[in-house]
């Protein structure tokens, strides 16, 4: 169907040549373009607005290049058990008391094991699913068995970023391979849990990477109903320490291209927001950002506070997205 003259359908035959031409339009036209799309699929002016807390931190055996909790670099990050559910509760309380509508626990695991700290884990679902918010994890690798678990607790998303292209992606990890994070999705998709998938800009890869990244997520059967576009966040003493900051420019142009491709996905304004004015974010939301995490940290690295997204809320006329919004995204294709 076209309208306003944007095809207006769901699509997940993208080719990488249309990619191109939409990727690389003059951004003030490509913004516009998206915030176009972004109307007739979207809830202008609502923003899902999420938390994220590392309930084990550090000591994690991959080699991510970007990040500070790989135990084999010298970052400065103490290394934490897992929180007791206590902890994570009135963590989870005071996140649905600044106007979170979803809380992500994030684990340094290569992978998920099946022992008591996945069992504990299970009961920290429970417990934040008990309280009325959508409840995510990003816990590593889990098969199938494992996400079936997670969502019999009350899992609702499960996060497991691409990073990269898959060209690139062994230059940014080599512990694993670019087909054990499809597979992952995968298993999370077949146990009817919401798929949270996206990348991280500024790891030193090309625009042709970051095509390729976007090819992959849209061209998947069904798309992820949340794509997470991150900036890397520097971190002395990681491989990637002196890559130069992306400007707001790059994430607007990753956002809008985003938006168009996967029209009905929650596209998350993630990791770097801390360093972006206002007057920055307002430019991604206009380019179809409708998704926030708010809190101090984002695991180990800083983020804008609950009070100052709240002022930014009301400055720009947004308002959170309620938690469990029925808006069941039509599979593609």
């Amino acid at each position: 169907m076209m309208q306003n003259g944007l095809n207006t359908a769901l699509r997940n035959d993208w080719s990488l040549e249309e990619i191109k031409v939409i990727y690389y339009k003059p951004v003030l036209e490509l913004i516009v373009e998206a915030a176009n799309v972004h109307k007739q699929f979207q809830a202008t002016g609502e923003v899902q607005v999420c938390t994220l807390l590392s309930v084990k931190t550090g000591g994690c055996s991959e080699d991510c290049a970007y990040c500070p909790q790989a135990a084999r670099y010298h970052t400065g990050v103490d290394v934490h058990k897992l929180m007791s559910q206590e902890q994570v509760l009135t963590a989870a309380q005071r996140a649905k008391e600044g106007g979170s509508t979803r809380f992500c626990m994030g684990a340094a695991w290569r992978e998920v094991r099946d022992n008591r700290d996945f069992d504990k884990v299970l009961d920290m679902v429970k417990g934040v699913n008990d309280m009325g918010l959508e409840v995510c994890c990003t816990l590593g690798m889990v098969n199938e068995y494992q996400a079936e678990r997670l969502k019999e607790a009350g899992l609702y998303a499960y996060n497991h970023n691409l990073d990269t292209s898959e060209e690139n992606y062994a230059s940014i990890i080599t512990t694993r391979t670019y087909d054990d994070r499809l597979n992952t999705i995968d298993n999370v998709r077949k146990a009817g849990i919401s798929v949270c998938s996206g990348g991280i800009i500024g790891l030193g890869e090309t625009d042709e990477d970051r095509i390729g990244m976007l090819y992959t997520l849209s061209t998947m059967e069904q798309h992820p109903e949340s794509v997470p576009v991150n900036a890397l966040v520097p971190v002395k003493g990681t491989p990637l320490e002196n890559q130069p900051l992306v400007s707001v420019w790059e994430m607007v142009r990753m956002i809008a291209t985003a938006r168009i491709l996967m029209p009905a996905s929650m596209v998350r304004l993630s990791a770097g927001r801390e360093r972006m004015s206002v007057t920055d974010q307002a430019l991604c939301f206009l380019a179809g950002a409708n998704s926030i995490f708010t809190g101090e940290k984002l695991l180990t690295t800083p983020n804008p506070d609950f009070d100052a997204d709240k002022a930014m809320f009301e400055l720009l006329g947004l308002s959170p997205r309620k938690s469990f919004k029925e808006e069941a995204q039509p599979v593609v294709g």
